[in-house]
């Protein structure tokens, strides 16, 4: 694929299309030369769509203002010294609870770490 002309990258960065021009200019890889244009086009299509939800998610965490921002379900440290069952924040993990329309609340003592699971599952 030739280089874009820098009125075109311009073009592109004033609508907000800077994740499709990032996927058009990675096209220059040596893994892609042989590849129809759909299937080039598919790339790029796939690569800016991961690009805006990954910044939808982003925006919707920090518009959240949760307490704790790097919270993560996958680093709840101490886990059987809090009393929390892994089955159980497993199953939390999934977010099934959501689909069933079903709350969830933490009860513990102060500094048991409510707050930050809530916020590791708001993300």
């Amino acid at each position: 694929m030739s280089s874009i002309d820098s009125e075109t990258k311009r073009k592109l960065r004033e609508m907000g299309a800077q994740p499709l021009l990032e996927a058009i200019e990675a096209q220059h890889d040596d893994h892609v030369v042989g590849m129809s244009f759909g299937e080039r086009l598919q790339l790029v299509v796939d690569h800016a769509h991961e690009s805006f939800n990954h910044s939808k998610i982003d925006g919707l965490i920090r518009r959240a203002n949760l307490r704790y921002p790097a919270a993560d379900l996958r680093r709840v440290d101490l886990v059987e010294e809090r009393g929390l069952d892994r089955a159980v924040l497993a199953q939390l993990a999934t977010c099934s609870f959501i689909q069933r329309q079903q709350n969830v609340v933490f009860q513990g003592f102060t500094g048991s770490g409510k707050s930050y699971l809530g916020c590791a599952l708001a993300k």
